[in-house]
């Protein structure tokens, strides 16, 4: 069964030549002088090149977004799927970065993550890079393409399928990965979650050994529809994280509310923790609320070992960061033979 709904199957084919048709569901004269009209509600005009194109439309978009118009690209003058004149004209811009989501043309690279109590690797945080050496592109460059051309839906849902590949012969049964994902790109968590799931089984992952954690970047706006996408993972067996608490959404207050496996601290936080002060009351806050709830504290960004020292002292259960090991193509080991001298 297709599991693809409209926002992760989107699809956009680029043709050095061909028609552009508009598309308005009120009747309403071309915004575009030379378009041909097809019917009251549709127009189609040709261009030779994407320049051209590119030139033409970037004209004429106050007034086709002033009148909400849609767009499609097609040989003929029948057209394909339409989409918002705004979304239209970043894809033109930015086709490269475009493909490349759209051909899931990248790979994971994990991080390793240790536990504290014994400095024994707990698992990986699995981070979206380019699958093309000679090409290495900004994941936040990624992601913020893909939000301003209706691709953050397919990209989030590629970059978990991606994070859950990345452990076949790599990572063993009872290492954890950690894997980002964008809750505003989850619709319906029953039904946008199910390709991920269909993943999972299909590559034989113990869903134990998944934890899906909330992107650093995101806003969140509607806290009950986060609630219902954790539940829903937490429904099937995974393990869910509120990352970078303490910055942005993710205050200790939500903690209460959505109930996470896990919460990983903001690295601010962790920045010369073993001497700031305001830091060492802040680990100490968390650390007494997630611990009345049974929730892990997790550190990111150690890169000192006086951070990572001051952090096990105090009771937090696991950290990753530079001082313990870089994200790497392979599922690397920590620095181990440091940290357990």
């Amino acid at each position: 069964m297709n599991f693809a709904c409209a926002n992760c199957g989107i699809t956009m084919n680029f043709y050095e030549s061909g028609n552009v048709i508009l598309h308005n569901n009120k009747v309403l004269p071309s915004p575009i002088e030379r378009a041909k009209k097809i019917n009251d509600y549709t127009f189609v005009f040709p261009y030779n090149s994407q320049e051209a194109l590119q030139e033409t439309l970037s004209m004429n978009i106050e007034m086709l977004e002033k009148q909400e118009w849609k767009c499609s690209l097609s040989l003929t003058e029948i057209p394909g799927e339409f989409s918002p004149v705004s979304e239209f004209i970043n894809r033109i811009k930015k086709r490269e970065l475009v493909e490349i989501i759209q051909n899931g043309q990248f790979k994971s690279h994990l991080q390793p993550i240790i536990n504290l109590k014994d400095f024994r690797l707990y698992g990986y945080e699995s981070l979206l890079r380019s699958s093309n050496p000679d090409n290495q592109i900004n994941p936040a460059t990624l992601f913020e393409t893909a939000s301003v051309t209706g691709f953050h839906s397919m990209l989030d849902q590629k970059a978990r399928q991606s994070a859950i590949e990345s452990r076949k012969g790599q990572i063993q049964t009872g290492i954890k990965s950690f894997i980002n994902f964008l809750p505003s790109t989850i619709y319906n968590p029953e039904f946008c979650l199910r390709h991920t799931f269909n993943i999972v089984n299909k590559y034989g992952v113990n869903p134990n050994d998944l934890v899906f954690e909330v992107v650093e970047t995101e806003k969140i706006e509607d806290i009950n529809h986060l609630k219902s996408v954790l539940e829903v993972y937490q429904r099937e067996g995974m393990k869910v994280a509120l990352d970078d608490v303490g910055s942005g959404f993710s205050t200790i207050e939500m903690l209460t509310l959505l109930q996470p496996d896990y919460v990983k601290i903001d690295r601010s936080y962790i920045n010369h923790c073993d001497s700031n002060e305001e830091n060492q009351q802040f680990l100490e806050r968390v650390l007494k609320i997630s611990k009345e709830l049974g929730i892990y504290v997790l550190a990111e960004g150690i890169e000192r070992e006086e951070e990572l020292t001051y952090c096990k002292n105090i009771g937090v259960d696991f950290a990753q960061g530079y001082y313990i090991g870089k994200p790497s193509q392979m599922a690397e080991k920590p620095l181990l033979h440091t940290l357990l001298v």
